[in-house]
């Protein structure tokens, strides 16, 4: 079965947007392997707009643009496959790609076939310029149809940016991911308004099709296709890492990873966040507390496999509170642990290595304002 596990990749348009090649991808897929990203657990190396001629050729099919991909993507996915590596493209359910190229609109039998012949591993799906006539719901399902029958295993990543609440149908017609938003920016209130506005339709992401809250800014700091308003800070980009994570989100990279500082490379291979979104159960956090519809503290409870959890303290106030500084709280019995139960969470700390140790009661956690604490443990005997 595809997506077992939330997909781990990179896309090139948050960094790059138009300006692709394949020197450029064939050397992202180098890095991916030689700085241990591979390792990590990121597999898919995706191509996004921009890639093919303006025009379809005389057989109605798509023509990679000469300049760009001078081999064509039979070559390039070659390549990447023999990194050990997948390789994933783009297409569009409406009348145009949103950077208005041909879109699979009416020919998506044609590339779902052409898509196969190529070896791609993977299609995110867009929705720009979709006809005001047109049944979104069918346009969907006419490309799960045309890739499952394509005679390969492609992984569907469908992205209609939330339109017709796709939380409540695109598992039915055989997706893999779906884009449950409009497109991330590099800032703060981007990716903070984003995991506010799915933290309550996360009961359909499960093993086979994952809600999707957009690609990964981390990394970035303002540079490149969505770079507005000078980017994150480290503390923002860790909190921003950590959601996705606790999410069980898609962790595509858009950064460019040739050149991320270390304190972003560390973030994005850290093997403990990467485990709480990679768990088997893949199960949603529990909101204990949304600090005031997130606009102060929240803490989220995820439970793992096995007798593990992972508790995540999200600070979104702009600056510290005046009565309780930087405490989080989060009571046990919130969380299914009444203090007569005799049990405790035996806590470390994700990001850091400290061990807390047991905790009964009330969970203390100083938490800077725009950054978070992420904490996993077992539950065992007080």
């Amino acid at each position: 079965m595809l997506a077992q596990k939330p997909p781990m990749g990179w896309n090139s348009w948050n960094t790059f947007g138009k300006d692709i090649s394949e020197a450029l991808i064939m050397e992202i897929a180098d890095v991916m392997v030689e700085k241990g990203y591979k390792d990590a657990g990121y597999e898919y190396v995706i191509i996004d707009d921009c890639w093919s001629l303006k025009e379809r050729d005389e057989n109605g099919r798509l023509v990679p643009d000469p300049e760009k991909f001078p081999h064509g993507m039979k070559y390039l996915a070659d390549y990447i496959h023999s990194k050990g590596l997948k390789f994933g493209m783009y297409s569009c359910a409406g009348v145009m790609t949103c950077a208005a190229y041909p879109s699979s609109y009416g020919h998506e039998y044609v590339d779902a076939a052409t898509f196969a012949e190529w070896e791609i591993d993977y299609l995110k799906y867009d929705f720009c310029f979709f006809p005001k006539s047109g049944n979104c719901r069918n346009a969907y399902l006419t490309m799960s149809m045309a890739l499952r029958s394509c005679g390969r295993e492609i992984l569907f990543a469908a992205c209609n940016w939330g339109v017709e609440e796709p939380w409540t149908w695109m598992r039915s017609i055989g997706v893999h991911t779906y884009r449950s938003t409009g497109d991330i920016f590099d800032n703060f209130k981007s990716f903070r308004d984003i995991a506010q506005s799915q933290c309550k339709n996360l009961s359909m992401s499960a093993p086979g099709c994952y809600n999707d809250i957009d690609m990964l800014i981390a990394g970035m700091y303002g540079n490149g296709n969505v770079g507005i308003e000078s980017g994150c800070t480290d503390d923002e980009y860790a909190m921003h890492f950590a959601l996705w994570s606790l999410y069980s989100a898609p962790l595509i990279m858009g950064a460019d990873i040739r050149s991320v500082n270390e304190f972003s490379e560390k973030l994005m291979k850290n093997r403990g966040l990467i485990a709480i979104n990679q768990d088997a159960e893949a199960r949603p956090p529990f909101i204990v507390s949304d600090g005031e519809n997130w606009s102060k503290c929240c803490a989220l409870l995820k439970i793992l496999s096995g007798n593990e959890y992972a508790i995540g303290f999200f600070n979104f106030a702009d600056e510290e509170n005046s009565y309780y500084g930087l405490q989080c709280n989060a009571f046990l019995t919130d969380m299914g642990i009444p203090y007569e139960s005799g049990m405790a969470l035996d806590l470390t700390d994700v990001l850091t290595g400290e061990k807390l140790g047991k905790v009964r009661d009330l969970l203390k956690i100083d938490v800077r304002p725009h950054s978070c604490r992420i904490l996993k443990g077992s539950l065992v005997r007080a």
